[in-house]
């Protein structure tokens, strides 16, 4: 749903792209510095209760993910490697982040942006979208790996990633706690949603094939 903005972002960030050329940082640096400092927003500052400096934390490094891909295309450095690293640690960061507001709902903390159910829900739901997420992205992998395709489903990674951000940061500094109620039951229920669409997709590839 938001692919159709990525030509924009990328324009926007190609000269930042270009200055770490010029200063001869790697793109695969720069994949690693963006996980780790995703990581570590998520998983600092959200089990402390910070929500809002946890999710602008994280944005300073979430664009790190377009940032080394064009830096790749412009230097001519694409590779096999790069790609596979890329995939990878995209899969650490949006575990961290799911992890980090579980850790938030098993904290003390926890029962200040609740209004409806427990803590204990909203931990289960995190750990749902934590994993129904990976295994959306494992499908895609795994069709792809068998000759089809398999990029389908309403909860796209950058999708689950700008409204879990945006929701989890509106809730902590405004104190709307149906916000991130809201977006954890969507990221649960969107995100097996997508895993069955992409399964059906690559069901009805092999039958037709």
């Amino acid at each position: 749903m938001l692919e159709r903005f990525r030509g924009f972002w990328s324009a926007l960030i190609a000269p930042l792209a270009r200055l770490f050329l010029r200063l001869g940082i790697s793109p695969d640096a720069v994949t690693i510095v963006g996980t780790l400092g995703v990581c570590a927003g998520a998983l600092i500052f959200f089990p402390q209760g910070k929500l809002l400096t946890g999710v602008l934390f994280i944005t300073a490094f979430v664009f790190s993910d377009m940032v080394d891909g064009s830096m790749a295309r412009m230097s001519g450095r694409t590779s096999v490697f790069g790609a596979f690293l890329d995939s990878t640690l995209d899969r650490i960061a949006d575990g961290a982040i799911f992890a980090g507001l579980a850790l938030y709902f098993a904290s003390p903390h926890g029962d200040d942006l609740i209004r409806l159910g427990s803590a204990d829900l909203y931990q289960v739901l995190c750990l749902v979208s934590l994993v129904m997420g990976s295994v959306t992205s494992y499908v895609r992998a795994k069709a792809e790996s068998l000759g089809m395709t398999a990029q389908v489903g309403i909860a796209e990674r950058a999708t689950r990633l700008v409204f879990t951000l945006v929701a989890t940061g509106l809730a902590a500094m405004f104190h709307l706690p149906y916000l991130i109620e809201a977006v954890l039951w969507f990221m649960a229920v969107a995100s097996t949603i997508t895993v069955g669409q992409r399964i059906w997709t690559v069901r009805e590839q092999t039958l037709a094939a």
